[in-house]
């Protein structure tokens, strides 16, 4: 029997079919969120144990997943239901996410604009779920 593609928005122009991109995005959104939290716990635990987490090697590649998982479901959001909104919100928090990459890791603040910004992009990444849904 042969499986089915469900597709997206009867009114869209192109027949792009539903990934669940946004899924993982937010899924994405949430590791980063319990990554935070976990390095924050385990530096106050054992410094040297916590210097894992705050590689900033991490940072940018999770970053980097993060800008593209947003630009592909934010974007074919877009094109899908005509909304910008989402697009908006989501990029506005990938903005937040790389200027916390800036800050320095010591006094926490890092952390907070880190947690902001990721709650922005889930936010965004919501919006375009349940527009396309």
């Amino acid at each position: 029997m042969g499986r089915t593609m469900d597709y997206a928005a009867p009114h869209s122009v192109l027949p792009i079919p539903r990934l669940g991109i946004d899924r993982w995005a937010i899924g994405l959104s949430g590791l980063c969120a319990v990554h935070c939290f976990a390095s924050a716990v385990l530096v106050a635990l054992a410094a040297s144990a916590g210097g894992l987490l705050l590689n900033p090697l991490i940072h940018e590649i999770g970053l980097s997943f993060a800008i593209l998982l947003g630009a592909v479901a934010l974007g074919r959001g877009v094109f899908l239901h005509g909304y910008v909104m989402p697009l908006a919100i989501g990029s506005f928090g990938l903005g937040v996410m790389a200027g916390a990459i800036s800050l320095p890791h010591d006094g926490g603040s890092e952390t907070v604009w880190t947690l902001i910004g990721v709650g922005l992009l889930a936010l965004g990444h919501d919006l375009n779920h349940r527009a396309t849904h």
